[in-house]
């Protein structure tokens, strides 16, 4: 399961530079699937491939937001998601549009980290 932020974000970014896959971003800030990956392309669900660095428009302009596609839940990094340990409001929580198995979560951290 990715992680989401709720809106009770008070827009810290405590949570921003724990994220070991660079999946958490500042609202209204587009992002890009290489950013702090190892991906040079990605193959979106319609098929279509993308350079990793195409600009993606921001999930939230208001508050942080996590890309969950690059959401592991820090699985391969740490015991437990760092967002999570370092909110100071308890605004990052399990996300349950995106439910997601320990080996699948596994395997997206080696798709994102792959050199």
């Amino acid at each position: 399961m990715a992680i989401m932020i709720t809106d009770e974000c008070i827009n810290c970014g405590a949570c921003e530079p724990e994220c070991p896959n660079t999946a958490i971003y500042e609202g209204g800030v587009e992002w890009t699937w290489g950013d702090g990956t190892g991906l040079k392309t990605v193959e979106l669900e319609d098929g279509t491939i993308i350079s990793a660095d195409a600009k993606q428009p921001p999930y939230s302009n208001e508050f942080y937001y996590i890309v969950s596609g690059k959401c592991t839940e820090c699985v391969g990094f740490h015991e437990e998601p760092q967002c999570a340990a370092v909110c100071p409001v308890d605004c990052c929580v399990p996300d349950p549009d995106y439910v997601e198995t320990k080996e699948e979560l596994l395997a997206k951290k080696e798709w994102l980290h792959l050199s």
